[in-house]
């Protein structure tokens, strides 16, 4: 990647170099990543960067900054070769309101299933909104005729739409990294059909598992009257809407390299000699009550009860990494999470042992893969997750001649590929214990067989197959269809006056009659 360079917003005529048959591809996502020193933080960064480096592009986004002056600064673009970023700041209410408020106190909640948690306001919603609104308009100049528009996740949801309304007619689609949960449970969602309508403005949603995209199935069939067809798209408000089931993956390749190279680095020495004569059982997570964290601590407790012989013998290491302090359920989950290895270590640990080491800071990558290489079980067992890479990083780190097992809970989507993985319901104590207990006395001719078809699955759909399926539907979704985007009422129609405490613009929310 070249060195980057800081230009003023480029005018949509302008064109690229090289990039003009096929047109740019242009990301847009909550946060983006620094291009600096290439694409090498993993994940949606690796697969964005080479994307946007095989076609040129602009990647947007929040730039993590907060500003008083936010809504009046121009996108901040920096050049890197054919590739430019462009970000936005947030106003200090807006990141209350829109970023740790509607998309992550309300929608995080929700589309994990737990509505007990969904704080459910009016004015956070309009937040929301007009934030989408205001992102959109920044975007809006810097976008060509030909651009192919990608936007990713929960927080964008009815970018698009404000898009349509600005006349933008180029391919648009959408892809959910997080689950999309049952029609019962989006209805509860005030004003659930005007927010989820504005979907309808992509030409493309793609979603984790065919779970998920099932579920919006339905929902749309029940509450926006939009009829399946026999391909399997959806059709209303004018559009026809194309959905499809896109599991993300990882560089197996790259990560299994990674995971060779620094099994042995000095970081890990202090562990391995505490573990040297213990099965080491490894969680890695960030601190998120979706994870299922003291549920899997008290998978550790219930192998102990009922398994007494893994006493000294076992050593569970699990690393979450604090997300979102400050927030009540986050607190909440380390309070539990801490109260529940206190409990396991002081009943069954001992002066020279505990069965449960906790670590609450982040783990450099490196030693991440290192320990996962060295382990002889991977927990991954979330409570609800939309795919979870980390049980696909525990696949890929395995020496493939000794490898451990991946103990992976049914609610992940990745429970969807990873069949020979052993599949638990984290909400069962015991059953979590019983497949760890049958992880360690499992044969080594079955943990060869389980682990090459999981490696297999983990290499074939990896990170570029993802990409390349989506970005490929995204343009077959529009093939043959070049007439202008029209859709068909109001995408969006006004919810009900809000309460007398709250004051709020609803004429932020796009308006289909006016597109």
């Amino acid at each position: 990647m070249s060195s980057p360079t800081r230009q003023s917003a480029e005018p949509a005529a302008s064109s690229g170099k090289g990039h003009a048959a096929r047109g740019r591809l242009v990301v847009v996502s909550n946060r983006v990543a620094d291009l600096s020193s290439g694409f090498q933080s993993g994940g949606l960064a690796v697969a964005v960067g080479e994307a946007l480096s095989d076609s040129g592009g602009v990647w947007f986004g929040w730039s993590g900054e907060r500003s008083d002056d936010a809504r009046r600064r121009e996108p901040e673009v920096t050049r890197y070769g054919d590739v430019r970023t462009a970000t936005v700041a947030l106003t200090h209410d807006e990141h209350e309101k829109y970023y740790l408020g509607f998309a992550n106190r309300t929608l995080w909640p929700l589309l994990h299933y737990r509505l007990d948690l969904a704080e459910m306001s009016s004015q956070l919603e309009a937040c929301y909104f007009a934030v989408n609104k205001r992102f959109a308009m920044q975007l809006r100049p810097l976008l060509r005729d030909d651009d192919l528009l990608w936007v990713h996740d929960y927080h964008l949801i009815p970018f698009a739409a404000y898009l349509r309304q600005k006349q933008v007619n180029n391919p648009i689609g959408f892809f959910l990294h997080i689950p999309f949960p049952p029609a019962e449970i989006v209805s509860a969602l005030p004003h659930h059909t005007q927010f989820m309508r504005t979907l309808f403005a992509y030409d493309l949603v793609g979603f984790q598992t065919v779970r998920d995209r099932e579920n919006f199935a339905r929902y749309a069939e029940e509450h926006l009257g939009c009829r399946r067809l026999d391909d399997g798209r959806l059709k209303a408000f004018g559009r026809v809407l194309s959905i499809e089931a896109f599991p993300i993956g990882i560089d197996a390749v790259q990560f299994r390299a990674d995971a060779e190279k620094n099994a042995r680095l000095p970081d890990l020495r202090p562990i391995a000699r505490s573990v040297e004569s213990r099965h080491l059982i490894i969680g890695v997570d960030r601190l998120d009550y979706s994870k299922g964290l003291p549920e899997r601590v008290y998978g550790i407790e219930a192998l102990l009860e009922s398994y007494p012989q893994y006493s000294g013998k076992i050593q569970f290491v699990q690393i979450a990494p604090p997300t979102r302090e400050g927030v009540e359920a986050y607190d909440a989950i380390r309070e539990e999470l801490e109260r529940a290895t206190g409990q396991v270590n002081g009943r069954f640990g001992d002066f020279a042992w505990s069965p449960v080491r906790y670590i609450n800071r982040p783990v450099p990558r490196p030693v991440l893969a290192g320990l996962f290489r060295r382990s002889r079980v991977g927990l991954v067992t979330p409570l609800r997750d939309g795919m979870n890479l980390v049980a696909k990083e525990y696949v890929a780190a395995q020496d493939p001649e000794n490898p451990g097992v991946l103990v992976l809970s049914q609610f992940a989507g990745a429970a969807e590929q990873l069949e020979e993985a052993l599949i638990v319901n984290p909400h069962d104590a015991q059953d979590v214990a019983n497949a760890i207990r049958r992880a360690l006395e499992m044969p080594l001719g079955e943990r060869r067989a389980r682990h090459a078809a999981l490696w297999d699955n983990v290499t074939t759909q990896n990170i570029a197959w993802w990409r390349n399926r989506f970005l490929e539907a995204l343009r077959a979704s529009r093939r043959g269809h070049a007439q202008p985007v029209s859709i068909s009422g109001e995408l969006v129609p006004r919810p009900k006056p809000p309460t007398r405490t709250e004051t709020i613009r609803y004429e932020d929310k796009p308006d289909a009659a006016t597109i």
